[in-house]
């Protein structure tokens, strides 16, 4: 190893992993929100092309995605360290308002900042350019973030008062077992989200990367190699499928849950990753076959056609792990 780290090192940058899965998967619950709140907007606002909901929750999605990345850059640089990337998040923070997310982004993105400075000079005193290099550029993106967030924090929210119109009589049918169902999708995607990124890091680790035919060195790739471009592709469809389930279960008046269950798995090799994933996807498709009968019961037929889609793209998924095991 080129970087002689030690385990308070390692420890450090896997904060910076724990922090980034939170405002990823608080950025996209919050984008998901956006749809609820937009639709309590002050009635003079909609003559407009767009509110600051429209607005807002573009950046959201953009920087939940972004901040996704940045976890997977840390995670695969704690790999090339010799260390063990984390799947645990810090707590998310929702919020019910414009102002809330903006508030709640300001104080996570100047908890990043405080936490980046430290690593950054950390790394200098190792001597580990590579990872100082790659905290500042995060740096500034984080620090970008944050005047975005600024901008909004002390703005009037644009909405009714929610409290004083009476839930609908068709959302009464929608009680609280159902949507402990629909949460259970929602952990489930975070789960996949979390373990199909890290896996797809750790797949860029040396020693999972080696060619040991001929056929590999000609092609420059390897059965880890092809697993970790499937993993990144499948990423960003589980990150659709929370924002599309997590918006319906705020539209129905529910309220999100921010933790992955089960808990990711990564395992040692490719080997690992596709029977983890199978199986992930295996559970993902019972329980989303299981929410489709519960949505025809209480003719949402809306939520029934959303999974019926998730499913379908899952099964796609189930599949392209399946072709390996044979």
């Amino acid at each position: 190893m080129s970087v002689k780290t030690t385990a308070e090192y390692i420890d450090l940058l896997n904060q910076a992993v724990s922090r980034e899965i939170q405002v990823s998967i608080q950025y996209i619950l919050q984008h998901a929100k956006m749809e609820k709140l937009l639709r309590r907007t002050i009635p003079e606002n909609l003559l407009l092309d767009k509110t600051t909901y429209d607005v807002v929750g573009k950046f959201l999605k953009e920087f939940a995605i972004q901040e996704m990345k940045h976890a997977a850059v840390i995670m695969e640089r704690i790999y090339y360290l010799g260390g063990s990337a984390t799947t645990k998040a810090d707590k998310p923070k929702i919020g019910n308002s414009l102002s809330e997310f903006a508030k709640n982004g300001v104080k996570a993105e100047e908890e990043a900042l405080l936490l980046y400075r430290k690593i950054i000079d950390a790394a200098g005193k190792i001597g580990d350019w590579e990872t100082r290099e790659t905290f500042e550029k995060i740096y500034r993106e984080e620090e970008q973030h944050l005047f975005k967030f600024q901008e909004y924090a002390n703005m009037k929210d644009e909405v009714e008062g929610s409290e004083t119109v009476p839930l609908s009589e068709w959302r009464k049918v929608f009680k609280a077992d159902y949507f402990a169902l629909l949460n259970r999708a929602v952990a489930s995607e975070i789960s996949a989200i979390i373990q199909y990124t890290n896996q797809h890091e750790k797949a860029s680790y040396l020693a999972l990367r080696v060619k040991n035919t001929p056929l590999e060195v000609i092609t420059e790739s390897n059965k880890t190699k092809v697993v970790s471009d499937l993993l990144k592709k499948i990423f960003m469809a589980e990150m659709d499928h929370l924002e599309k389930i997590s918006e319906r279960i705020y539209l129905l008046e529910g309220e999100a849950v921010f933790t992955p269950d089960p808990l990711p798995q990564i395992g040692d090799d490719a080997d690992d990753f596709l029977k983890l994933d199978h199986q992930a996807e295996n559970d993902a498709i019972v329980l989303y076959r299981k929410i489709i009968e519960e949505a025809m019961k209480l003719g949402d037929t809306t939520t029934r056609r959303m999974f019926e889609d998730i499913v379908m793209q899952e099964e796609e998924h189930y599949w392209s792990f399946d072709d390996f095991l044979k």
